[in-house]
């Protein structure tokens, strides 16, 4: 199972890219998941102390979440597609586009995803908390803009 961008397969890392931000599907079922991953690991060299970098296991990546793992492991691989949506030049953009992403498709009250948190920092258990609190409130408005969750301090 390779990762497609653009409906081609990624082969080579493009140039000057940290990661990407992607979407696997189970085919068995239509559910998916909205995660990211670096190109690159840095890690300490024990001798001079510098921070070298290195290709990360991104190619044969899965994802995270254990429930998508089990799927993967039961159906197998050839039952997943695995879709890169943005490729991006630093950090800050992937999680950036990641979040963009799973509030924009409401992974967290949707059954149709297998993410349960956004950014560590939203949950898909708290969710109807969050909603009890802002009165008059359609859940998908209030999900597919952060900034609304942000401002007014709930979380």
């Amino acid at each position: 199972m390779e990762w497609k961008y653009n409906e081609e397969d990624l082969i080579k890392i493009p140039k000057e890219m940290e990661g990407f931000v992607y979407l696997i599907t189970n085919l068995t079922n239509n559910k998916k998941y909205v995660g990211k991953k670096h190109f690159w690991t840095r890690q300490k060299d024990r001798k001079t102390g510098r921070r070298k970098k290195k290709e990360s296991d991104w190619r044969k990546y899965l994802s995270s979440c254990d429930e998508l793992k089990v799927d993967i492991k039961n159906l197998g691989e050839d039952k997943f597609i695995k879709e890169i949506l943005y490729l991006c030049p630093h950090k800050k953009s992937m999680s950036y586009y990641e979040t963009y992403e799973q509030f924009n498709r409401n992974v967290l009250i949707s059954e149709d995803y297998y993410n349960t948190n956004i950014e560590g920092k939203y949950f898909s258990t708290e969710i109807d908390r969050i909603y009890s609190l802002v009165e008059h409130c359609d859940k998908s408005k209030v999900l597919s803009n952060i900034f609304c969750i942000k401002n007014l301090s709930l979380i």
